[in-house]
């Protein structure tokens, strides 16, 4: 049942996939397998509260929404960032291809039918997406994070939210991965420092007591 203390909170989990994750993954963020189990617990504790929760990738759980956010590219590279192009030449299946095994979310995360999935091309799970108006249709003010990587699409995602003025914004240290733990724990500082909350999973699901 929905917990109406949570109604305006939204649950971002991001770039979840095998491409990201899997050891063979073309992007593999290496510290990215080990928070898979915490981020499972996240979301199940998300929807036990009716937590919006999105995938950039999502989803709507009663008054809680499940929102799937997720890195999509054209098989060509024709969405791409400049610096990566080269990865989709000459016939290569590049990461994140639309449709590829490596698009995939990890084992353990499952879409539901009622989830709504966000698609983003770039770091931001807010530019040129419409998550901001999708989350204030929703009545959305607080934001929870969790997924890869923290210098890139974590970080730029919590600052534009910082920018738009969602508070609180929360993200979960032991549910957010980068390369290595001085990385993680670096980009974790500054986003402290302007203001986020830096929860454990324990932390964040004792604050619902």
């Amino acid at each position: 049942m929905a917990n109406s203390k949570w109604s305006h909170t939204a649950l971002l989990v991001i770039d979840m996939q095998n491409d990201f994750i899997l050891d063979d993954g073309l992007m593999r963020v290496d510290g990215g397998k080990a928070i898979v189990p915490n981020v499972i617990k996240t979301v199940e504790r998300a929807r036990q509260h009716g937590i919006l929760v999105i995938w950039c990738d999502g989803g709507i759980y009663g008054e809680i929404f499940w929102l799937k956010v997720v890195r999509e590219h054209d098989p060509q590279g024709r969405d791409v960032e400049l610096f990566r192009r080269h990865l989709y030449s000459q016939g290569k299946v590049g990461p994140t291809s639309k449709g590829s095994p490596g698009a995939e979310l990890v084992d353990g995360l499952v879409i539901k039918e009622s989830d709504y999935k966000l698609v983003k091309t770039r770091f931001s799970a807010f530019f040129a997406t419409h998550l901001h108006s999708f989350l204030q249709t929703a009545g959305i003010h607080s934001l929870v994070i969790a997924g890869v990587q923290t210098p890139n699409c974590i970080r730029q995602t919590v600052f534009d939210a910082v920018a738009l003025d969602y508070q609180p914004v929360t993200v979960i240290v032991d549910a957010t991965a980068a390369a290595t733990p001085d990385i993680h724990l670096a980009n974790i500082f500054d986003m402290r420092n302007v203001g986020v909350a830096t929860l454990t999973l324990q932390e964040w699901c004792e604050a619902d007591a």
